[in-house]
């Protein structure tokens, strides 16, 4: 994570009193959430950090990134977690583990992540011990990280957690849409209808509890829909993943072409010198 990962050498930030909190959305369906900062920033201790180390077109549209958010209050708590996380990870995975204990959670939903995603694997490590050391507890996820989860939590997942991938990141080459349960944002709920597949706009749970193929509306944010251009994040991300790959065969094309210019010029030169 950068120079995020080297703890802070002044005042320790201060702990936040509560991890879990709920957001409109997710209160009205009973789900409680985790929330780290969205993508890459500052801290105010001047770390830097990126949350979202896969993420691909998905930042350019991202609604952690807009709106009750960006309020200094929002900010200041998702910045406290990230903070206790960095600075102490075995301290937030036990307080973390205490919170969980209170009997409102039983039986209960926890979204991991309502912005952030799994950034390390130690971190990602410290989630998978959270979920096992409180069984009572469902968890849930959409992640961009794959290439992660294929490693610390495909060969041996908690029973209580359930993930989706989604498409728009820098990883979306590694889904397998055949097996794997996955979300991917449409321009609206039309779209998804054509395409065949299923909405979770009734509810966030629905992305890992209803059918494998998730379809997510996309926020109805003007500039965000500009940008969008009636895509899915999957076809945007794979546009923007085509250009890369021509601009870098048009790179090697004229590496190669410019070799032997090159080599000419140089026995012109030596000749001369020769002579």
């Amino acid at each position: 994570m950068s120079s995020s990962s080297v703890p802070s050498q002044g005042a320790a930030a201060p702990r936040p009193r509560r991890l879990l909190t709920q957001n409109r959305e997710l209160r009205a369906i009973g789900v409680y959430n985790w929330t780290l900062p969205a993508w890459a920033g500052r801290l105010p201790d001047g770390r830097t950090y990126n949350t979202c180390p896969s993420a691909g077109i998905c930042r350019e549209v991202c609604y952690a990134r807009h709106g009750t958010y960006l309020w200094p209050v929002v900010r200041a708590k998702h910045q406290a977690n990230l903070q206790f996380v960095l600075d102490d990870l075995r301290g937030w995975e036990r307080a973390m583990c205490a919170e969980l204990a209170a009997a409102k959670f039983d039986g209960r939903w926890v979204r991991v992540h309502d912005s952030g995603d799994f950034f390390s694997d130690a971190y990602t490590r410290s989630w998978l011990a959270i979920m096992r050391s409180r069984p009572n507890v469902n968890f849930y996820c959409y992640t961009k990280e794959i290439e992660r989860f294929r490693r610390l939590v495909e060969p041996s997942p908690p029973d209580n957690f359930v993930w989706v991938y989604s498409y728009g990141g820098t990883q979306d080459s590694t889904i397998d849409p055949s097996t794997d349960r996955i979300a991917d944002v449409f321009p609206d709920e039309e779209s998804i209808a054509v395409a065949g597949w299923s909405s979770q706009e009734a509810s966030d749970l629905l992305a890992v509890l209803g059918p494998r193929l998730v379809g997510v509306p996309a926020n109805r944010i003007p500039h965000f829909l500009r940008r969008l251009r009636g895509r899915r994040f999957s076809e945007w991300q794979a546009e923007v993943e085509a250009e890369r790959r021509a601009r870098r065969e048009t790179a090697r094309v004229r590496s190669i072409t410019s070799a032997p210019s090159a080599r000419r010029r140089n026995d012109r030169a030596s000749g001369a010198q020769a002579a």
